[in-house]
């Protein structure tokens, strides 16, 4: 049955290949601590032996050998939930085992970003690299500008086919969650940016056109995740920015500098592709945050 609820949630529901991986470790790592428990291997895992019981259990014994958070239990809570839910719409299992289980309460953590003086510094360095009119040069700058001008994710920026640029620069269509598409609209430095790097890629006898992926190696091969996320790392350690260095951490800093500018919540939304407003609303405790330290450091009576 996990295969068959694996192969629901990539063909049917079209989850990104991350979330299926993070779904089939979740619940395969259950159903060999339930053998475990039986004496059994994984061919002898029966879903519908399962209680509320078990589930408790397997919440304290997460908790307390493995050591996880209440967020990352949660998130292994969910996979479970869902293949269960599958399991029930197939008439495999018969109740609810989940009815009287609720999510672990987690601790907020905000989100991290790069504060504008530090991303100032960033900008001027890719300028430098662009400027060098290298294939590798153009690229680098390019995956990090459209990571913080365009506040995409690593996946949506790995997912970017040529095609998906307008005729005229002038926006980009993007891939989200879910297979949601979007449009962003792009920056004249950005749009600039992606012709400088298609006329390094044409001098560098690397053709990109039509369905082709637009982030390249020089090889002519999609760059990978892996890549990009050590070309990210690098450039925020030269500018001196500390703390997390992540391609994430330049799409937060997109959403928090244009709370910051007073930009709509709901266009905040929309160009970051989140289905919850409440999701794009953690960046205001950035924003209250900032003003905070301004506050202690500036108040005549702080």
């Amino acid at each position: 049955m996990i295969e068959a609820f694996i192969a629901y949630i990539e063909v049917e529901r079209r989850y990104s290949p991350l979330t299926v991986r993070n779904y089939r470790h979740d619940v395969e790592c259950f159903a060999d601590w339930c053998c475990r428990r039986a004496g059994t291997d994984r061919s002898g895992f029966d879903p519908s032996l399962v209680s509320e019981e078990d589930i408790r259990e397997w919440i304290m014994y997460r908790i307390d050998k493995d050591g996880i958070k209440a967020a990352s239990m949660n998130r292994e809570l969910s996979s479970l939930k869902s293949f269960f839910r599958f399991l029930r719409s197939r008439g495999a299992v018969s109740r609810d085992i989940f009815s009287r289980i609720g999510s672990l309460k987690a601790s907020r953590r905000l989100p991290a970003f790069v504060p504008e003086s530090r991303m100032e510094t960033v900008l001027d360095n890719l300028r430098e690299e662009n400027g060098r009119h290298d294939f590798k040069d153009c690229r680098d700058s390019l995956a990090v500008l459209l990571l913080y001008s365009c506040g995409i994710r690593l996946a949506e920026l790995c997912g970017i086919r040529r095609c998906d640029i307008t005729d005229d620069f002038a926006s980009l269509k993007v891939r989200g969650k879910g297979d949601k598409e979007r449009m962003i609209p792009l920056l004249e430095e950005t749009a600039q940016r992606i012709r400088d790097y298609l006329a390094a890629a044409g001098d560098a006898g690397i053709t990109i056109a039509g369905d082709s992926p637009l982030i390249l190696s020089d090889k002519g091969t999609p760059l990978s995740r892996s890549t990009i996320q050590r070309i990210v790392e690098r450039e925020l350690r030269a500018a001196g920015v500390q703390g997390r260095k992540s391609p994430h951490v330049l799409r937060h800093t997109f959403a928090t500098e244009l709370l910051n500018r007073d930009a709509d919540m709901r266009d905040i939304q929309e160009l970051m592709g989140h289905s919850s407003l409440k999701t794009t609303q953690n960046y205001t405790h950035n924003s209250i945050a900032g003003l905070q330290r301004v506050y202690a450091k500036a108040h005549p009576h702080k």
